[in-house]
């Protein structure tokens, strides 16, 4: 019956997106990268894969926009994680990956607005003080690097990469003269001076969020507790 209702859910989801498709505006042409439209789990993991970093469902749908054909709707989003840690709960380990909240690297409870990808080490998946701008860097760099073996990307891929460049210094003098290459290499300068401060904090924080937490939490967050940053 659980392996039927996955059937079902995942044809509800790809009749929804279809219906969405059909209905909105008539869709630009953009470099086509998945091939036939996909249930919603497998876009957001996408646009995540791509990233290489947890990120907000504003940020996830942007990048899918700007790279993928069909839509993602914003109040899906809002249900999918709850829906991810249900299938979990209901039969564990019975999908390739799952998607799941960022953990807090002090409490180790779910951080509110960003979803990561099950696979990731968990040191990726948690978010301690630096976190935030680290990760920011590293979807830049991923990024620019996806756009520089594009031929010819999108208005849409490109805006979206100007977002990122206007909030690190020296990446592009204007959006005219921007370039991917000049965007990942000021990414790169700035993330080596936070990269190993913040590797430290998450790597702590992974390393107790394995000892302390069951299987549940290690994906979902703890709940029901705070978890202390030192043992007795």
């Amino acid at each position: 019956m659980r392996k039927e209702l996955r059937r079902l859910e995942d044809a509800w989801d790809e009749a929804l997106d279809e219906l969405a498709d059909q209905t909105e505006r008539p869709v630009k042409p953009v470099p086509r990268q998945a091939g036939p439209l996909l249930p919603l789990r497998e876009q957001v993991h996408q646009a995540l894969t791509l990233l290489g970093a947890p990120a907000a469902p504003r940020l996830i749908i942007a990048v899918h926009e700007a790279f993928h054909v069909g839509e993602i709707i914003p109040a899906r989003l809002t249900s999918l994680r709850r829906d991810e840690e249900r299938s979990f709960r209901t039969a564990p380990h019975s999908r390739p990956y799952y998607l799941c909240p960022a953990l807090t690297a002090d409490l180790l409870a779910p951080a509110r607005g960003l979803l990561a990808v099950s696979t990731w080490p968990m040191a990726n998946r948690v978010i301690g003080p630096l976190s935030p701008r680290v990760d920011f860097l590293i979807s830049a760099i991923r990024l620019a690097g996806h756009l520089d073996r594009i031929p010819d990307p999108s208005t849409d891929a490109r805006r979206l990469l100007w977002r990122f460049a206007a909030n690190i210094p020296g990446a592009a003098p204007s959006a005219a003269a921007m370039t991917p290459a000049a965007v990942a290499d000021a990414a790169e300068a700035e993330l080596d001076i936070h990269r190993d401060s913040d590797r430290s904090h998450r790597e702590a924080a992974a390393k107790r969020a394995r000892e302390q937490l069951d299987d549940i939490e290690q994906l979902f967050g703890s709940r029901l507790r705070g978890v202390a940053s030192t043992g007795s």
